[in-house]
């Protein structure tokens, strides 16, 4: 499943993972599931033909990302992998960070952050001159609306109704949206 939350130069992307690491770190080796939020920059191309025609919009290259994410052989609910990626190089992540909070109780963690753009922005190297004004604004004010729509998909990963494991074990797989 995959949901997004768009504003004129930011956007928000929800989905759900299955994920099995090629080069899982130690400690690591079992698949994960959970959901992903990434922070991307959108951009809307002109109009494709009459003034009536749909207006192209692309939620492009991410600067942030959440994994909220526990491992398949951890009971429901467990977030033993939950993460964080503070900075992209390009398309590219940066290298896991682990944060207590996060782990302990993600929903509260990402509703701080996205009250926040601002900082979360800074992290991610991105100039705020980069995004529209009022957009900071607009982000955090929908906070809530984007962490109800994380928590609702969480539950139905942890019921077991998204993220589903691939039909035939692979030594790498990921199953999702993003």
């Amino acid at each position: 499943m995959l949901t997004a939350f768009g504003f004129e130069t930011l956007g928000v992307v929800i989905a759900d993972m299955y994920f099995v690491d090629p080069a899982p770190a130690a400690g690591q080796e079992t698949p994960e599931r959970g959901v992903r939020l990434e922070l991307r920059l959108v951009d809307r191309a002109e109009p494709q033909g009459s003034i009536y025609a749909g207006v192209p919009i692309a939620f492009t290259r991410p600067v942030w990302r959440v994994d909220i994410f526990g491992s398949t052989e951890s009971p429901p609910g467990t977030l033993d992998r939950a993460h964080h990626h503070p900075r992209f190089n390009g398309w590219e992540p940066g290298p896991r960070c682990f944060v207590a909070e996060l782990t302990a109780d993600p929903l509260s963690w990402l509703a701080d952050q996205l009250a926040d753009p601002a900082a979360v922005l800074a992290r991610a190297g991105i100039d705020t001159d980069e995004v529209a004004k009022g957009e900071l604004t607009r982000l955090a004010a929908a906070a809530a609306e984007i962490v109800d729509a994380v928590r609702r998909m969480l539950d139905a990963v942890w019921d077991g109704e998204l993220a589903p494991a691939p039909a035939e074990p692979v030594a790498a797989a990921r199953t999702g949206w993003l």
